[in-house]
């Protein structure tokens, strides 16, 4: 997922995509911890969306970078 991709989306959008997103690494680190996963660099990218999306919504909220809440 892009920065850019991610700016275009609302508020709710974002959430949904987080929930969808947690719920993807909870299964990975799960699957991780019972057996060898795949591609272990996939729970660190996940990590990674999910601090972005909270970043951009908590700019949103504080109106930074002319963010306005949609």
């Amino acid at each position: 997922m892009k920065t850019d991709d991610t700016r275009g989306k609302t508020n709710s959008e974002l959430e949904f995509d987080l929930a969808n997103i947690k719920k993807e690494l909870f299964g990975l680190r799960f699957k991780a911890s019972a057996e060898s996963t795949p591609n272990p660099s996939q729970i660190r990218t996940l990590r990674r969306q999910i601090a972005r999306i909270k970043t951009m919504v908590h700019e949103r909220d504080l109106r930074i970078r002319g963010q306005e809440p949609r």
